[in-house]
This record gives structure tokens, C-alpha cells and sequence, in this order.
């Protein structure tokens, strides 16, 4: 699984779900990058990005403890969402 959902294997619910997964990580993944540059809460772009990755890593922070001013819950979502993606691909429903 690369950074980019592979479209190719979208042929069953499996492989759509999958993208969808990947998708999710894309959109954690710009969030992050984000948050080092954009701090303006009301930006459009970053409001979309909220709204969909926070229902993903406001668990995940309330489990993970912050390192300092790291926030490593978008990591552990990243690498959750992928071994997910993997296992749906590959089951192939």
C-alpha cells in the first residue's frame, strides 16, 4: 500500500472500501502537514479536514499521551487505517 489508494482494484466492495480507507489516510496525512503551517482554525480547507479525520483521532487521543507538543495520534491512525486497508483489499468481499 503506497501513500496514494491504487483505483485499479476497485472491482469489488472490498477494493472500494479500501480506497475509501486510503482516502481517510490522505486526508489525516495533509492534516498533520497542515497543522505546521496553517493556523488559522476558520480556513476552509482545514475545516474540511476536520471534520473528517476528527470522529478517526479524538479516540485515539484520548488513549494516546501527547509527547511534549507532538501529537502522535494521526500516526497511529495512519498505521491502523493501512493495516486495515491491507486486510479488507485482501479478503476481496
Amino acid at each position: 500500500m503506497g501513500l496514494f489508494p491504487d483505483f485499479s482494484n476497485i472491482n469489488s466492495i472490498g477494493g472500494l472500501l479500501a480506497a475509501a480507507i486510503q482516502l481517510l489516510v490522505l486526508a489525516i496525512f495533509f492534516r498533520a502537514i497542515l497543522s505546521w503551517f496553517v493556523r488559522d482554525p476558520n480556513n476552509p480547507i482545514v475545516r474540511v479536514l476536520d471534520a473528517i479525520t476528527e470522529p478517526i483521532l479524538q479516540p485515539l487521543r484520548q488513549i494516546i499521551p501527547r509527547m511534549g507538543m507532538m501529537d502522535l495520534s494521526p500516526l497511529v491512525a495512519i498505521i491502523l487505517l493501512s493495516v486495515i486497508a491491507g486486510m479488507v483489499s485482501s479478503i476481496g468481499i
